[in-house]
Parts: structure tokens; sequence; C-alpha cells
């Protein structure tokens, strides 16, 4: 009988250990299938993290070289308007040949500037007054009720570099 009741102590034992050995082993499995989801986890937040900066970089970076010229296009527009005065005044006079040459060097300014993203800001006398748009100098009266709140008057052009006013234009408004 202390046979039989060893052998069934080591089957109790056998079963046992295989019992804790089954469970320790569900036990690592489930450890490590929770680290590989958290490792999973990770690895998306990172790459998505990473791919979101790209984007915002990419952006960043053209928004640079839309706009990298911008000191220097500013720094042109009082030669500019330089030139506009002069030809004003140079087209009072008679002499041809002087307004010709100052026309042809005033228009190859233009077409630089404007082949480097320059764009003129639109307004006119008779426009309605939008502040986003133009900045008001001075407020006059109104020379007819049609121009009560309405542009009478542009002072200075205003220039735009691609979506960004970098001057707006100065006007004259009717009160």
């Amino acid at each position: 009988m202390s046979t039989d009741n060893s052998e069934k102590e080591c089957e109790v034992n056998e079963n046992t250990v295989n019992e804790i050995e089954s469970a320790v082993e569900l036990t690592v499995e489930e450890q490590l299938q929770e680290d590989l989801a958290n490792e999973k986890d990770k690895f998306l937040r990172l790459f998505a993290e990473f791919e979101n900066f790209k984007k915002r970089t990419t952006k960043e970076r053209i928004d640079l070289f839309k706009t990298a010229n911008q000191d220097v296009l500013q720094s042109m527009l009082p030669v500019l308007d330089d030139f506009d005065r002069a030809m004003v005044e140079i087209s009072k006079s008679d002499d041809d040949i002087l307004l010709k040459g100052v026309e042809l060097i005033h228009e190859k300014l233009k077409n630089t500037l404007v082949s480097k993203g320059l764009e003129q800001v639109e307004v006119r006398a008779g426009d309605a007054f939008n502040a986003d748009y133009a900045e008001a100098i001075t407020q006059i009266p109104a020379p007819s009720k049609e121009l009560k709140g309405k542009i009478v008057d542009v002072i200075e052009k205003g220039y735009k570099l691609g979506d960004k006013i970098i001057r707006f234009p100065k006007v004259v408004i009717g009160q």
C-alpha cells in the first residue's frame, strides 16, 4: 500500500507540477502578448508622431520658400514708389527719350519683382473700404454721397507676397 500511496502522491505531485507549469506558461504567454501589444501601440504612436512631424516641417519649408524674399522685396518697395513718382514727373516734360528710358527700367524692375511673387493689392478710389486690405490714413468729408465710407484716394500702393500682405495700401476715406 505504501507504494500505491507513493505512486498516487507522485501522480498528484506531477499533476500539480504540470498544472503549475501550464499556469506559468499561460501567465508568461499572457505577459508576452501584453508586452507585444504595448510595444505595437508605442510603435504606432511614434510612427504617427513622425508622420505629423514630416508634414509639419514640409509645410514650414514651403512657407519659408514662399516668403524667403519678403525682406528683400519690402526693401525694394520704396524704390518702386520712387520710380512711379518719377514716371509721373517725367511724363510732364517734353523729353520722350528720357521718358522711354525710365519706362523701360521701371517695367524691368516691376517684372523682376512680380517674377519673385510680388503682387499689387488692387484698391481704387470708389471701392468700399475694408480694413483687412487697406490702411486708412485719414478721413475727409466725402466729395459726393456715393463716396461716403468709401475710398476717396490711394496715397500709397499696397503689395502682397503670395497670400500675405507685406504692405497695406494707404488710403483716404470719405466721411
